[in-house]
């Protein structure tokens, strides 16, 4: 059974901080006036929240321009999803936390105006970026559709992200960036790899030039890539992704071969991960969430 999902990846250039949300208004109208069948539109990292530079200076803006999840920029976000009546991912924001912590944290708001996820990136680009680690990863559900996890930029470089969130259940994984510098082009592959050995859609949405790198693409569960911006230009990349093809995919292999969430019996012995101070269970290796018809 197919299930499908149009996406709209929103490869654009950062927003100055504290700008009028009616400015990024106008682009979400936009790209749902020139694609209307869009159901979830990506934005980049920190698209709303553009500070020039690195240092002290830079990280004390970013602490000014923080908001708790309550406040009013995403409660402005959550009714625009609404208004709209699409999923919204709008880049990530600055979150100040309850503590006063400064976290780097997406948001997920749906078609009725709701709040419906947040996370908090886990592996800030240090020693660049002043952000607080989160804590835990996060899956949210599109009702009829499918299970998306999150990560933020530099944790596709850790594999244990990617392959938490497809043990969580994720059949995509959304990944807004803001990369500037040349390692673009590894990252790209990076999308590809976390596809192909979880078996999972990988959506990477970069800020564009003359900031950021571009090259969004959209990955498929065999690691072929579907979409891809040619360059660093404004652009919005479209796609219509199949959720039922990761159920596939697992249930035939990659190329109709390779089924690694199907490694292991139950009677196997479990693999000790001195790494993590823990072990693989071959009990609990499948993912968790099963999509039913």
């Amino acid at each position: 059974m197919s299930r499908p999902l149009p996406i709209a990846l929103a490869q654009l250039p950062q927003h100055p901080a504290n700008e009028q949300l009616s400015g990024f208004a106008a682009e979400v109208e936009s790209l749902r006036s020139r694609f209307p069948h869009t159901r979830l539109a990506v934005f980049p990292e920190l698209h709303l929240c553009g500070v020039d530079g690195f240092g002290p200076e830079a990280n004390d803006r970013l602490r000014e321009i923080a908001e708790p999840l309550d406040g009013p920029r995403v409660k402005a976000l959550a009714e625009l999803a609404g208004d709209l009546g699409m999923w919204l991912l709008p880049g990530t924001l600055c979150e100040r936390g309850p503590e006063g912590q400064l976290y780097n944290t997406a948001v997920v708001l749906s078609p009725e105006g709701r709040l419906v996820a947040s996370y908090r990136k886990i592996f800030p680009w240090r020693p660049s970026e002043p952000y607080d680690p989160g804590d835990r990863f996060v899956v949210f559900d599109i009702p009829g559709t499918g299970r998306i996890g999150l990560a933020i930029c530099y944790d596709v470089w850790f594999p244990e992200v990617t392959r938490h969130l497809a043990w969580m259940g994720a059949e995509v994984i959304v990944n807004p960036v803001m990369t500037t510098t040349a390692d673009r082009a590894q990252e790209t592959v990076l999308a590809r790899a976390n596809a192909i050995v979880n078996q999972v859609h990988v959506v990477s949405v970069n800020t564009a030039g003359p900031v950021g790198r571009g090259h969004s693409l959209v990955v498929d569960p065999e690691g072929r890539v579907r979409a891809e911006a040619a360059g660093d230009g404004a652009t919005i990349l479209t796609d219509v992704i199949d959720l039922d093809d990761v159920t596939r995919v697992r249930t035939y292999g990659t190329a109709g071969v390779t089924r690694v969430w199907d490694q292991f019996t139950n009677d196997d012995v479990p693999v000790e991960l001195p790494l993590y101070g823990g072990r693989i269970d071959p009990r609990t290796w499948h993912p968790h969430h099963r999509p039913t018809a």
